[in-house]
């Protein structure tokens, strides 16, 4: 019995250290500071881009309706590229125009020399089909990685204009130094334009042209129960949450030392005080005492989103991804009415 509460006793203080010590820690991931880094490397890059004899890059906005966030987004982009030296262009439509309009301007967009790339805003309004959208952009102009051939490539882990979270997550683990080769990592989200795409680059060969990360993915979701989800993140070196559910992951759902990048982000009204507020799927407060490394929300993966969508720009500029299409000017989309739901 001596020797018995003699070695309890030594996990319990040994367990209470490790706690503390971790606690002390953590790493934050300041993704607005990583952002900046790259704006200004990127700004560097399009200096000597123009000193070579080349324009200056262009990027041209989509928006549609009077969403403010999207307002907000867009806006923010447009502060992004002015800092990188990009020129832009933002094109209004009311909330009532026609998807007819709307590809037509399209079109018009992909076959002016002068438009690198072109992004529409998400969401759009219910009448019109953002995958026919998506798809009407030219991939090698389609900075926001949404069309079908991009997509393909990526997930043939082939060059490509990428989804731009996707990137930024990738990009944050990397310059943060989190290992990745061989590691136990979980997505807990499947969109397809951020939760899939993340497993992709988590669990591909970094041999491949994506520079992938050769971990081995689990992919879960919101409706994963609650008890499985916990068995999965418990065993995982790295946590990428993107399913847009308000503490979803807790902290006795983590592996002591676990990094943990919170995609998520839900604005919600604090009853206290009656004000809302933006927050991740990540308990942040809790999670911290256990984790290794963490994104905050805001100011973690949402900056390195804008400033991935910078870089896809300029490599939409400098022609640097080689699509094999016969028509460069070549527009991959259907009318809404030929397209079956």
């Amino acid at each position: 019995m001596r020797t018995k509460c003699t070695w309890t006793g030594i996990r319990l203080i040994a367990k209470h250290f490790h706690s503390s010590a971790n606690r002390l820690n953590v790493k934050i991931i300041d993704g607005k500071s990583i952002a900046r880094t790259i704006l200004s490397e990127l700004h560097l890059e399009t200096q000597e881009w123009v000193l070579k004899g080349h324009r200056a890059p262009r990027l041209v906005a989509v928006l549609v309706g009077q969403d403010p966030a999207s307002k907000i987004y867009v806006k923010n982009k447009m502060k992004a590229a002015k800092v990188v030296g990009i020129e832009t262009e933002t094109i209004h439509f009311d909330a009532s125009t026609s998807e007819n309009e709307l590809l037509a301007c399209i079109k018009r967009l992909n076959h002016d020399e002068n438009v690198d790339g072109i992004l529409v805003q998400l969401p759009l309004p219910k009448h019109i089909t953002e995958r026919t959208m998506c798809n009407a952009v030219a991939p090698h102009k389609d900075v926001d990685g949404f069309n079908i051939v991009n997509i393909g490539r990526f997930c043939l882990d082939m060059q490509c204009l990428g989804p731009c979270t996707p990137l930024g997550v990738h990009e944050l683990i990397r310059r943060t130094g989190i290992p990745t080769f061989g590691k136990n990592a979980v997505v807990c989200g499947r969109s397809k334009n951020v939760g899939m795409p993340i497993a992709m680059l988590l669990h591909a060969d970094n041999a491949g042209e994506t520079s992938a990360m050769d971990a081995t993915t689990t992919i879960c979701h919101r409706y994963t129960p609650p008890d499985q989800l916990a068995i999965f993140t418990k065993t995982a070196d790295i946590i990428v949450s993107a399913a847009g559910v308000p503490n979803l992951i807790r902290a006795d759902m983590i592996k002591p030392g676990a990094a943990i990048i919170d995609v998520g982000i839900t604005r919600v009204v604090d009853h206290q005080t009656s004000k809302s507020c933006l927050v991740g799927d990540v308990d942040f407060k809790s999670v911290s005492e256990v984790a290794g490394y963490i994104t905050p929300v805001p100011g973690g993966v949402g900056p390195m989103t804008v400033a991935m969508l910078m870089k896809n720009t300029i490599i939409a500029a400098k022609k640097s991804v080689i699509y094999n299409i016969l028509d460069p000017g070549a527009v991959i989309y259907k009318q809404a009415s030929q397209i079956k739901p």
